[in-house]
């Protein structure tokens, strides 16, 4: 009993006509090495670089506890200076993480180190590049963007282990209804599958980023993270071109995450549980019928 993991493509460059037949149009994960080559960043944003530029200013942190039902998502475990935060993810392991920090806002100079790929395709919301700090053992838990964009994301100094799925497996991965996280209280890198016998032969990819490399996400994609040893990434996004596309991402900020957001805080655990009965009963459900085909 096992998922079906397959390494993701990987090249080191790629031109535009390639990466739109091969990768865009067909929503194709790929890593590309050499993105990064003519980003000052790839040189410049060390660890006592980052610290240097942001300083002290206190930031929320995130841990790997399964989310509490009478919060909303992303609700925060602690807070600490920024530059001592850095401090720890690189002298030991923390699960403590940074989630989706403008930093830009408090170092606009940064925006100077980084090269948006628009030889590769548009759409890039350049008001939003978003950085995610780790320590090793921290973890983001399985889930999909809901405003559907495309992402590049770009690892910096240390290691990340990601798992990717295809939307399309979202009821044999045990999604939550109207929630973009799957049950928290499996691991994905070793999957109980006798309490969860759904996964068994879900397909997915497995990647391994280094620094400077750059994962495309295309819209829709589960991801699950792991950092390996303290260190940063940074996300692109872009809008898909399709109009169904951003119509489905408004829906799905409007309704299915502000929703879920008040009936989680109105209902508290008695939500939480029927969330998961119903995670499990439609992956039974799933899994019966062959989803997906």
């Amino acid at each position: 009993m096992s998922f079906i993991l397959k390494p993701i493509d990987t090249v080191e460059n790629i031109s535009p006509e390639d990466f739109t037949e091969n990768y865009l149009k067909p929503r194709k994960p790929l890593v590309i090495k050499g993105l990064t080559k003519n980003w000052p960043a790839r040189e410049k944003w060390t660890p006592e670089y980052m610290k240097q530029v942001v300083g002290n200013k206190v930031v929320p942190l995130y841990d790997n506890s399964k989310a509490d039902p009478s919060k909303p998502i992303n609700a925060k475990a602690a807070e600490m200076p920024f530059d001592q935060y850095i401090d720890l993810i690189m002298s030991e392991p923390t699960e403590l993480r940074i989630f989706f920090f403008n930093i830009f806002k408090q170092a606009p100079q940064l925006l100077d180190d980084i090269v948006l790929p628009k030889d590769l395709m548009g759409g890039f919301l350049e008001s939003m590049p978003g950085m995610f700090f780790g320590g090793s053992n921290s973890v983001t838990f399985l889930h999909y963007d809901i405003d559907l964009p495309h992402i590049f994301h770009t690892h910096f100094v240390g290691r990340k282990h990601i798992i990717l799925f295809e939307n399309k497996w979202k009821r044999r991965l045990y999604c939550l209804p109207n929630a973009t996280y799957a049950l928290e209280d499996y691991d994905v890198s070793n999957p109980d599958f006798e309490k969860f016998p759904a996964l068994n032969g879900v397909e997915g990819i497995e990647l391994f980023l280094e620094h400077g490399d750059t994962l495309f996400m295309p819209t829709g994609w589960w991801h699950w993270m792991k950092y390996l040893s303290g260190s940063y990434s940074l996300s692109l996004r872009a809008w898909d071109a399709s109009l169904t596309r951003k119509a489905a991402s408004l829906y799905n900020l409007a309704v299915k995450g502000g929703v879920d957001s008040l009936l989680k805080m109105a209902l508290k655990a008695d939500y939480a549980q029927y969330r998961e009965k119903t995670a499990i009963k439609w992956a039974n459900k799933a899994l019966a019928k062959g989803q997906p085909k």
